[in-house]
């Protein structure tokens, strides 16, 4: 697998770690919502603090992660340079954490000032890094399983940055027809499913094979997946507006697919040559059975009472975000990051022929320790069972919020550490050791 990587090509490390380290902040931000609105935000999918707390989670924290990994990525794995990295990333790092921050105003009542300036804010940032994610997967050849499924993720971003703009405009008062309810699932849909489970899709066809030592991805499954994903919400949004007998099945479906997927990859998890595990795999076992938890309870919520059914939903849709998203995302930055402070001292250090076999730098498990990835891990699985437990009582919300707000503390320092720690070794070699 490594072979196939283009690590020459590597942005500078700044490029993704202003997103990698942001992401914990949105998190933190996240959870002192959920504390000051309490048992709302958890009644209904549709409230107001429900709503912006869905957002910050999908575009603070996670959105955040994989902008930051796909400009690590594109060049990396595709093999295709991204023009002035530095400044493409500044700019829509800016524009995707000012234009996240309106939104979530706007929901909890700023007014429909706010949903407008998160529409411009969010077009330019998230319509830059769709550009330019866009023409370098266009210049990529047609050859990698990979580069074919990153496009369809782009596909799954476009269309859900348009869904999210059309509601933001009718939020904002400009006259334009809301089609909330249509709209709202559809967008949903497309965000959690065609987006988030997607790309996580694509990123593990690569990660998890290097980093976790697995045998890699049936081919089937990743030539599969990503085209039958949006066939199914092609097929969801025609029976939607169209009124197609059955609307549970391509429901029932895509619970099928990402099912697949999830077992698939407790499978090669269990196949992995290294016995001995750490604090990324156990994330990335934990996030696959809560992707299967999401998809039963998602599909049960069609065949049981109303009631029943919109806590059943919420409950999915906690187990998708907070339990398969987010520790999916906390493994893969573990591994990331300890490996990108590696490569770009690495490459710092081939520079200076003096230095080679005179400076004896950190090796990479140092670089995060397992012990504090370890205590943040616990943090997040309380957290989340506290959180899963508070849809049904909600007297937990709180103090779930607060497990959440020391979980994502806990990562921001684990990754904040990782940086001064490269920034300080690269001084040295700047200096000569």
């Amino acid at each position: 697998m490594s072979a196939l990587l283009s690590l020459e090509q590597a942005p500078p490390f700044s490029v993704p770690l202003r997103f990698f380290l942001t992401a914990p902040l949105f998190g933190v931000l996240a959870a002192a919502l959920l504390g000051w609105a309490g048992p709302q935000a958890l009644a209904s999918r549709w409230s107001d603090a429900a709503l912006a707390l869905s957002h910050l989670l999908a575009l603070g924290v996670l959105s955040m992660v994989m902008c930051g990994a796909l400009l690590q990525m594109l060049p990396v794995l595709v093999g295709v340079r991204v023009a002035s990295p530095r400044l493409l990333a500044g700019a829509c790092h800016g524009l995707l954490v000012t234009g996240t921050l309106a939104l979530a105003a706007g929901f909890l009542g700023a007014g429909a000032l706010a949903f407008r300036l998160a529409a411009v804010l969010l077009g330019l940032g998230l319509g830059g890094f769709l550009l330019a994610l866009g023409w370098g997967l266009a210049r990529a050849p047609n050859t990698q399983d990979s580069v074919r499924g990153m496009r369809w993720a782009a596909l799954g971003l476009l269309l859900v940055l348009a869904l999210g703009l059309r509601l933001a405009l009718g939020h904002a008062g400009l006259g334009l027809d809301l089609w909330r309810w249509p709209l709202t699932d559809l967008h949903l849909a497309v965000g959690l499913v065609g987006w988030i489970a997607t790309l996580v899709a694509v990123v593990a066809w690569q990660v998890v094979p290097m980093f976790q030592m697995t045998p890699a991805y049936p081919a089937a499954l990743r030539r599969v997946l990503p085209p039958a994903t949006f066939a199914l919400l092609a097929w969801l949004a025609l029976a939607k507006w169209l009124g197609w007998p059955l609307p549970w099945l391509p429901w029932l479906l895509l619970a099928v697919l990402l099912g697949g997927f999830g077992l698939t990859t407790l499978r090669l998890l269990g196949q992995r040559r290294r016995k001995l595990g750490d604090s990324s795999l156990a994330y990335w076992r934990l996030g696959m059975a809560m992707l299967l938890l999401a998809a039963l309870a998602a599909m049960l919520a069609w065949w049981l009472p109303g009631a029943v059914a919109e806590r059943l939903l919420v409950t999915a849709t906690v187990l998708f975000l907070a339990g398969f998203a987010l520790s999916v995302a906390s493994g893969m930055l573990y591994k990331i990051v300890p490996f990108l402070v590696w490569l770009h001292w690495q490459q710092r250090l081939s520079s200076r022929l003096d230095l080679r076999h005179q400076l004896v730098l950190p090796n990479m498990r140092s670089i995060l320790p397992e012990a504090r990835c370890r205590r943040q891990l616990q943090c997040h699985a309380l957290a989340l069972a506290l959180l899963l437990a508070a849809v049904w009582l909600p007297v937990l919300v709180r103090p779930a919020a607060l497990l959440w707000a020391a979980s994502f503390a806990l990562l921001g320092m684990n990754l904040l550490q990782a940086g001064l720690l490269y920034q300080r070794e690269c001084r040295r070699i700047e200096a000569g050791g």
